[in-house]
């Protein structure tokens, strides 16, 4: 169950301003700031999305309008973190906001699949209609220049093991070169292949050899 957090209003002579200055700091629960996080702020109303980087001790600035209530999401690779959500009031006359802080405290995950990637039957060619699904770390990986990610690649067990193997191998090293080809450096991915070794499923059915198929990052 989410919470709602409730800014709190000071009364004063000012002049109305319908804005809430937060300073927002993210860490995780060793209190171990995250730098580089991309942070969302995305009204339920549906009257705007807005959102912050954190620099190297884990904070931003943001000025949320007032008046609405702000879900909370931490980009990520693949789905976005849902954190928690914060209510920003409508200001009456004469009352302003007070400079507030949040601390966002979360463990972010280190092993992410993806499962959706095509390539070309039986080839290690990414095909284009697959490069969205990598703009997500893309995106991170530009975020966080110090990351560093293994690109592990899984097939099913149809065909011959060594086969297997080595097209695993073509598999993750063709998204290795697709991510160097956006900008982000080698020398901070490595790629292995692990052919039909590391099953999720069962390889009895469609199903499970389609989950088996797959793409992971870890960040090392």
């Amino acid at each position: 169950m989410k919470k709602v957090l409730i800014l709190f209003v000071l009364l004063s002579g000012r002049s109305l301003a319908q804005t809430a200055p937060i300073t927002v700091t993210v860490m995780n629960f060793d209190n171990v700031p995250y730098a580089g996080d991309k942070v969302y702020f995305v009204a339920q109303d549906k009257s705007g999305t807005f959102s912050g980087i954190t620099d190297q001790i884990g904070r931003f600035h943001i000025d949320l309008p007032a008046g609405a209530i702000y879900d909370i999401k931490i980009k990520s690779i693949g789905d976005e973190v849902e954190y928690n959500t914060i209510e920003v009031p409508t200001l009456g006359e004469g009352q302003f906001f007070q400079e507030m802080e949040l601390t966002i405290s979360y463990e972010a995950a280190r092993n992410f699949e993806i499962t959706a990637l095509q390539f070309e039957t039986g080839k290690s060619v990414l095909q284009r209609s697959s490069y969205h699904l990598l703009d997500d770390l893309i995106e991170i990986m530009k975020l966080k220049p110090t990351m560093r990610i293994e690109i592990s690649g899984h097939t099913d067990s149809d065909g011959a093991e060594a086969d297997n193997l080595m097209l695993s191998q073509q598999r993750a090293d063709a998204v290795r070169s697709y991510l160097i080809s956006q900008g982000i450096a080698g020398k901070r991915m490595v790629s292995k292949g692990y052919g039909e070794t590391r099953p999720k499923e069962s390889n009895s059915t469609a199903e499970g050899k389609a989950r088996n198929r797959r793409t992971e990052i870890t960040i090392l």
